[in-house]
């Protein structure tokens, strides 16, 4: 059996396969993950790590391969379980002009099983990840920003990103609920998209006034909402109207759910990819993905959470 060494130990190996050997990689079994041998995460954790004991009826969200300090790798050498970190401190020629004196990777790689939506989210910038994680390292874990890539391996759906400001001005008119919730800022929106003046600031505004709105208000307008559009026809229903009513039976009473007005919704096949930049609001809705990111657990959260 393999001889674990513990973070801190010194390792007796010699290096002799330097360019490839097996990772021991951790697991993290957020709510919103595929449940059991249903998510690839669990599969390839329980075909790939002997220390792996699966839980048939919890979730599997999210495999980390690298040297984040939340959920750190080990590397089979020789007979031994060593902290990945510990080896490339070791030989840092294996990370190339990527090399950091404690061994870490400035990147974390992610395997993920989506069963339901994320949280309407963003991640910090690198200068704005620093002051975050001075203020509350509770929350913000690392000084790092996170800007990050998620290629499908399943179809994948999500959202990234502001709509143009046109669809989201022919939004407020279409979708009285949305106009209800946000309010006189809905109007401003619409006469700077109108004018064409100051639409940025614009549209921060109306974004600020959605996350800010009062909980009853929402939760009274998505009723009025649902219960609208459960009465269109099946073939009828456009895009945004069917993931409304699959996040309304998700997150009832959510005002991330109008979120779906503003954030262009976007559908991958298998080795299609999105990029997500620092402060870009997104959500991943459904689907396996693999995720490369520079090396942070960073989240500014919004709705559906």
């Amino acid at each position: 059996a393999p001889v674990y060494i513990r973070p801190g130990e010194s390792p007796n190996f010699t290096m002799t396969t330097p360019s490839l050997f097996p990772l021991r990689c951790q697991v993290q079994q957020y709510a919103w993950g595929k449940i059991g041998l249903d998510s690839a995460v669990a599969q390839l954790s329980k075909a790939g790590n002997p220390d792996f004991k699966l839980e048939a009826d919890k979730p599997y969200a999210e495999l980390w391969m690298g040297t984040h300090v939340k959920a750190p790798s080990m590397a089979e050498l020789n007979g031994q379980v060593l902290p990945l970190s510990g080896v490339l401190q070791k030989h840092p020629e294996l990370c190339g002009n990527a090399a950091a004196a404690d061994g870490s990777l400035p990147y974390l790689f992610k395997i993920l099983a989506v069963n339901k939506t994320l949280s309407i989210q963003a991640h910090p910038d690198k200068e704005l990840a620093a002051r975050l994680h001075k203020e509350d390292p509770s929350h913000y874990p690392d000084p790092n920003h996170k800007p990050e890539m998620a290629l499908a391996i399943t179809a994948f759906e999500g959202m990234c990103g502001f709509r143009v400001v046109e669809e989201i001005a022919a939004h407020l008119t279409t979708v009285p609920e949305l106009k209800a919730v946000v309010g006189d800022a809905g109007d401003a929106f619409q006469q700077a998209v109108a004018s064409k003046q100051d639409t940025k600031a614009a549209l921060q505004s109306l974004f600020t006034a959605l996350m800010k709105a009062d909980v009853g208000l929402i939760k009274a307008q998505l009723e009025g909402l649902e219960a609208r559009l459960s009465k269109v026809a099946e073939q009828d229903r456009d895009l945004v109207t069917q993931f409304v009513l699959r996040l309304c039976q998700q997150y009832p009473g959510d005002g991330g759910i109008f979120c779906l007005y503003l954030l262009n919704i976007v559908q991958l096949q298998p080795g299609e990819a999105m990029f997500l930049g620092p402060n870009v609001p997104h959500a991943y809705i459904a689907g396996n993905c693999v995720e490369c990111m520079a090396c942070s657990d960073n989240v500014v959260r919004a709705g559906c959470t």
